[in-house]
């Protein structure tokens, strides 16, 4: 019985292997696509103000650690970018009814945004004015997991300095 298991197990594994690649599909997905549609397109980027992570000048476009590593991972994209401005809880609903691709403000690994949005794998720590460790992310569209795992992948390889 046991040899049965097993080579039923090596065909389902044997067909799903076929069947991925007979419909071109790759691992992870983006069920909408924005990672094929910033590639050479528009990366909708979702602003909120943060001291150094994220600086909002009265006129110009947003300064900062953040922004600058946003305008690198876009350039790696051939992406232009679309900077909109705003408050976290406006820009997250934003984020969650998909009118951006990500949200940058200084966002901590707990932010209280994570029903709405996944976030990046913390890619650097800093301290905050209390004292306390901050493991910083950035934040994302629910489900967009290619575009998340090539965001990670970019951030993981830089060297961040807060």
């Amino acid at each position: 019985m046991g040899r049965r298991t097993t080579s039923l197990s090596a065909l389902w594994a044997a067909l799903l292997l076929a069947l991925t690649g007979c419909s071109g599909l790759s691992i992870p997905t983006d069920p909408l696509g924005t990672l094929e549609e910033i590639t050479g397109g528009t990366l909708q980027v979702g602003v909120a103000d943060n001291g150094k992570w994220v600086k909002l000048p009265a006129n110009g476009e947003p300064q900062g650690i953040e922004p600058d590593l946003v305008r690198e991972f876009a350039a790696r994209h051939n992406a232009e970018i679309e900077w909109n401005r705003g408050v976290e809880h406006e820009l997250v609903l934003d984020l969650k009814h998909k009118e951006l691709d990500m949200v940058i403000g200084g966002f901590g690994k707990s932010t209280p945004w994570t029903k709405h949005a996944a976030k990046t794998r913390s890619y650097v720590k800093s301290t905050n004015e209390h004292g306390q460790t901050v493991n910083h992310v950035m934040l994302t569209l629910m489900g967009e997991n290619r575009f998340l795992l090539e965001l990670d992948q970019f951030l993981l390889n830089q060297r961040v300095t807060p």
